[in-house]
């Protein structure tokens, strides 16, 4: 347990724990908003068990991967200091929560409610706290060697990377694994449009997300005197960037522009501590226009059913947000230095290939013995057939 941390330190992570933690509720409007009817009661109880699957996985077991430190002694122990390194457990554990909520987006109206569940725990408790003790947790001395080798750590400060990139691609794995929605794609190569249900839940959603997102980025600092005002304007400007580039190369679509904040943010929250707001625009803008193409061509060219665009908006735009704090992290283009473009390379890199093998052995296994995919009629009826029919007269559509 650390001895300095102060009362102000705890407050200060456990307002940001609260703060991340209401962005779940912005990942299960965003999925509300944008699956079907007759699938939206499945998309809110997925958001809300997930989490407490995550809890459970990451206090018994991922955070002490990750860090090394567990809860097993006795409560006067872990009042300690205020009770500092519980609440940056919560913290750390709202971080991790959303490995799964980003998944659920893109396997959603297809994917069984219980083998989700089995996914959410190993991946909590073992696949993202690996690379997250690798980044934040110096394990293996992968950190050291890149420090000595290339005079600079990898650094992403909020996790561009360690949350979003791992979560975007573990999230492909597994609409790979799954397959498109029945009639999505026809044999003739027709696409059979499945517009988002709720416009206005779809906005709630990002707008919470978007506000949530300062707590997420901002208390990365850990300590009251780490805070900088430049990781706000950090994340505000790519915000910005991101909404204004997606709004113009989407053709003002209602669903990119309210995606377009949070690609940028999703890009930001690597370089926010070290990047000139400038840079954090650029950045943003990149990561609207990166998201809008692939979400595109995702979709329409190689069929991949991602439903809400999880590997575009977190896969993608997080790696994407790794490598720019490389570029725009540099003092000749206004930031503040003490990075490594090389480091950041491989850093990314090595997240992605941990998602990928990661994912690839979860979902792997869990379709080889209790399966992942609903059947004709649950798939028909919708996805809430899945938890007992919480809906108990889900809305039928047609699958032609």
């Amino acid at each position: 347990m650390e001895q300095f941390k102060t009362a102000s330190d705890a407050l200060f992570v456990l307002l940001g724990a609260i703060m991340v933690l209401a962005m779940h509720a912005g990942f299960a409007f965003l999925e509300l908003g944008t699956v079907r009817r007759k699938n939206q009661v499945n998309a809110l109880v997925k958001i809300l068990t997930d989490f407490c699957v995550s809890t459970v996985a990451y206090f018994f077991i991922g955070y002490g991967v990750a860090y090394g430190i567990h809860f097993f002694s006795g409560a006067e122990t872990l009042a300690q200091n205020s009770g500092y390194e519980l609440v940056k457990f919560f913290f750390l554990l709202t971080f991790a929560a959303a490995i799964p909520a980003i998944i659920s987006g893109g396997i959603a109206e297809r994917a069984k409610f219980s083998p989700q569940l089995a996914a959410t725990f190993f991946i909590v408790g073992l696949i993202y706290p690996f690379f997250e003790g690798i980044a934040w947790g110096e394990h293996f001395g992968i950190q050291a060697w890149l420090e000595a080798t290339f005079g600079a750590k990898f650094h992403d400060f909020a996790g561009s990377v360690v949350v979003h990139a791992v979560g975007g691609w573990i999230g492909l794995v597994a609409v790979l694994f799954l397959g498109a929605r029945r009639g999505r794609y026809g044999h003739n190569g027709s696409i059979t449009s499945h517009p988002p249900s709720s416009i206005p839940f779809l906005a709630l959603g990002a707008w919470i997300l978007t506000v949530g997102w300062f707590g997420f980025n901002v208390m990365s600092a850990q300590k009251l005197e780490a805070m900088s005002g430049l990781v706000a304007v950090n994340s505000l400007m790519a915000a910005v960037g991101g909404t204004l580039v997606a709004l113009v190369l989407g053709r003002n679509d209602p669903g990119f522009v309210h995606n377009g904040p949070l690609a940028g943010l999703v890009a930001v929250c690597a370089g926010s501590d070290i990047m000139h707001p400038i840079g954090s625009l650029v950045v943003g803008g990149v990561a609207g226009a990166l998201f809008v193409v692939m979400f595109t061509l995702t979709q329409n060219r190689w069929k991949i059913d991602d439903v809400l665009g999880v590997w575009p908006l977190h896969g993608l735009c997080g790696a994407w947000g790794g490598i720019a704090a490389g570029i725009f992290g540099q003092q000749m283009l206004g930031g503040r230095g003490g990075i490594s473009f090389a480091s950041q390379l491989i850093g990314t890199a090595g997240g992605v290939v941990v998602a990928l093998v990661g994912g690839a052995i979860v979902y792997g296994i869990l379709k080889n013995t209790v399966g992942l995919r609903l059947d004709q009629e649950e798939e028909y009826n919708g996805a809430d057939l899945s938890i007992h029919k919480i809906s108990s007269s889900p809305e039928k559509e047609s699958l032609s």
